[in-house]
């Protein structure tokens, strides 16, 4: 069996040396394969992120609405992305632009302001994603809001570097930070157990109350129990005690 080995080396290097050559990739070699052109997987020839990358006319992206109890009128974020290295194997997507529009204007020039620079950080190319939790810490003095789902925001910046994360998300620079196999296992005997105790409260009757209630002599209600060392009725409060 033989083996094909792929070496990296420096645009300067006509022919590096064996010392300084590292095998970047590998393959099987198989006797009807034919040959690679060695171009093909020349790491030189790929196509990197960079600032002085000219923009193309169309680039495809993902526009969001963001509506927030702090203004009447929606926020819509838009970012674009840029394809590099198209239709190869290295083909991958890299965020390159965001606008952020509104028909309120009281946010209107911190906002181009911030677009510009999240702009230019995209066009710098490398590990963008620490933008996301430094937006993300950025809390409001007035106090934040719950959004729709009961996700807490601390402010509006950070729930722009929410929507940078979920964008991130679906072109794959930020993976999704899962539970493991025991932390799935644990949860779903959690979620049997919850289901069972909420289905023995269905079975006790369409009022809710905890299973071992006993009934109650004022009110016919099987709502007593324990509390605070009385026997008390949750239905209509009747107590023992009082």
């Amino acid at each position: 069996m033989q083996y094909r080995g792929y070496f990296s080396f420096g645009e300067e290097d006509s022919w590096p040396s064996r010392s300084t050559r590292k095998i970047v990739a590998y393959s099987v070699v198989k006797p009807d394969d034919t040959p690679p052109t060695p171009t093909n997987r020349s790491p030189a020839a790929l196509q990197h992120m960079h600032e002085s990358l000219a923009r193309p006319e169309i680039l495809p992206g993902a526009t969001y609405k963001v509506k927030t109890p702090l203004s009447d009128h929606a926020l819509y974020i838009t970012i674009n992305d840029i394809v590099l290295n198209q239709g190869t194997l290295d083909e991958i997507r890299r965020p390159f632009e965001i606008f952020i529009n509104s028909k309120a204007m009281e946010h209107f020039q911190w906002i181009v302001a911030l677009t510009r620079i999240i702009s230019a950080v995209f066009r710098k190319g490398g590990d963008v994603t620490f933008l996301v939790e430094e937006l993300r810490s950025v809390f409001d003095p007035k106090g934040g809001y719950f959004k729709k789902g009961g996700k807490y925001m601390p402010s509006l910046v950070a729930e722009i570097g929410d929507v940078i994360e979920s964008h991130l998300r679906s072109i794959g620079m930020l993976k999704e930070d899962g539970p493991d196999e025991r932390q799935r296992q644990l949860i779903e005997e959690h979620r049997n157990k919850y289901e069972a105790s909420m289905k023995a409260v269905e079975d006790a009757g369409a009022s809710g109350f905890p299973p071992e209630a006993t009934l109650c002599g004022k009110c016919q209600t099987k709502a007593v129990i324990v509390m605070d060392g009385c026997l008390t009725c949750l239905n209509c409060g009747d107590s023992k005690c009082s």
